[in-house]
Formats: C-alpha cells, structure tokens, sequence
C-alpha cells in the first residue's frame, strides 16, 4: 500500500478514488489535485512511482488542510461556538441536531436510545 501524508491508500483502485480515503478529500478536490499534478485519474494507485508520491505529499502538506490538521480545525470550530455559547454550540452541547431538524418524531441518532416515560395517571 502506498503510504500519502500518513495515510495508506488502496492499491488496486483507481488513483481518483484512492485518494479520496484521506479525510479531507472527495471526488472534486482528488480529481483537481490529478489535474495540478498531470496524472491519469484511471491509473491504479500502486504503479504511483516514488516521484509521484513525494509530489503527491508535498502539494497536499502545502496546499491543502487534510487529515489530523482538518479534524483539530473542526474541533476548535466546535469548542469555539460552546464556549461563546451560541445556539449552534448549545446543540452540540446537548447532542442534539445542529442545523434546524425537527427533533419530536426523528433524530434518533444524535439523541441515542428511547428513554421511555411512563404514562400519566388519572
């Protein structure tokens, strides 16, 4: 396996989408970073000679904020709007949808399992 800025890629996938299991990149973004380096999107990942990949490591390190540089940005983005106590941070806080979703019949997967509360008595 081919090893870019930590991250192994597949060997026996196309390089547009090897590239994509680093965190950070999709579809547009690899097929751009193929383009700025001039090589084949169809070409499997490991005929990547070592040229192409310290290339390939070079460009992402310098232009592009992937993986563990990402993941801490999106962190500090998050903590950041807790600690000025917004609404969006309120909602992270509590675990509970972000952006607006109704919250009385879905969002099962922020809220965790069904505590259920007995019925009142007459």
């Amino acid at each position: 396996m081919a090893r870019v800025i930590g991250v192994d890629i597949p060997d026996n996938k196309r390089l547009e989408i090897a590239l994509m299991y680093i965190y950070g990149i999709g579809r547009t973004l690899s097929n751009q970073i193929i383009a700025k380096l001039g090589l084949d999107p169809n070409m499997r990942a490991h005929k990547l000679t070592e040229d192409d990949l310290s290339r390939l490591n070079a460009l992402l390190s310098s232009e592009y904020i992937v993986e563990g540089d990402l993941r801490r940005q999106i962190q500090n983005n998050i903590k950041r709007l807790i600690s000025i106590h917004s609404y969006r941070g309120m909602r992270h806080r509590l675990g509970l949808p972000v952006r607006g979703q109704r919250t009385r019949s879905n969002s099962r997967t922020r809220k965790g399992k069904r505590k259920t509360v007995a019925g009142k008595k007459k």
